[in-house]
């Protein structure tokens, strides 16, 4: 995708560093991988290699953006396979590279990306087709002459796209929204007696009990002397009832 371009060319220019005029190696000098060649050809026609060691970094972005990512369609393939053809492509050249990724994917290799070449790679997943061109590079890598100088780079640059282009081609997840926690229902007042206050060192005042109304006790010998009473009225009203009887007789 062409969005990852800026992205991928951050990550190319970390495996190709800065200044190299190694003469082990077949690309000649280079600049932030820029060969002399490629800068002559796309900024200065009659560029030094005094002049590519100053190159900036618009004239890099366009060298890499015209020669390498352009030429294997990196803003047509899927995230991931993008850099992964893309640093093939600097590393080894743009055709070679997309040859090797027509054959990870099952089309004729004719080193021209079109649309049968798109259509393949979008029915494949783009982890599959990572690892396998990853393999495949790696096995072109070792079966070259100057494999005793440069491989161990090699390998660990390969190991290096492979684990970033896998990173950007795995599905960015968004978090399940969190679900805020309903508040604890607040729990019911408790009743309490109101606290007395205590000095310290006293004891604490005990609430006096009134005591039961007073009532004052009959004594023994006035309710016999009631009852007694209460007799000799009822004999003499039987008395008094016989008398008056007596008299109407006589």
């Amino acid at each position: 995708m062409d969005r990852n371009f800026a992205r991928a060319l951050a990550l190319v220019l970390k495996s190709e560093g800065g200044w190299s005029d190694n003469p082990a190696d077949p690309g000649g000098a280079t600049m932030k991988g820029v060969t002399l060649a490629n800068f002559r050809r796309y900024v200065k026609a009659d560029a030094s290699k005094a002049d590519l060691k100053k190159i900036n970094d618009t004239q890099v972005a366009t060298v890499y953006r015209r020669f390498y990512w352009d030429a294997v369609l990196g803003a047509e393939l899927p995230d991931g396979v993008d850099y992964a053809v893309f640093d093939f492509a600097v590393n080894s050249g743009p055709g070679r590279a997309a040859k090797y990724f027509q054959a990870t994917i099952g089309v004729s290799q004719d080193g021209r990306i079109g649309p049968a070449t798109l259509a393949a790679v979008g029915a494949k997943p783009a982890g599959v087709v990572i690892d396998q061109l990853c393999d495949a590079r790696l096995t072109f890598l070792r079966r070259l002459p100057t494999w005793a100088t440069f491989g161990r780079g090699w390998s660990d640059r390969v190991r290096s796209v492979r684990t970033q282009a896998l990173l950007m081609s795995a599905p960015a997840t968004v978090p399940a929204p969190v679900q805020p926690a309903k508040p604890a229902p607040a729990p019911e007042p408790v009743q309490q007696s109101p606290r007395v206050e205590t000095p310290a060192g006293e004891a604490p005042a005990v609430e006096p009990v009134s005591p039961a109304p007073h009532r004052p006790a009959i004594p023994l010998a006035a309710k016999a002397g009631g009852f007694v009473a209460a007799c000799l009225l009822l004999a003499y009203a039987a008395w008094r009832h016989i008398a008056v009887a007596l008299q109407r007789i006589f």
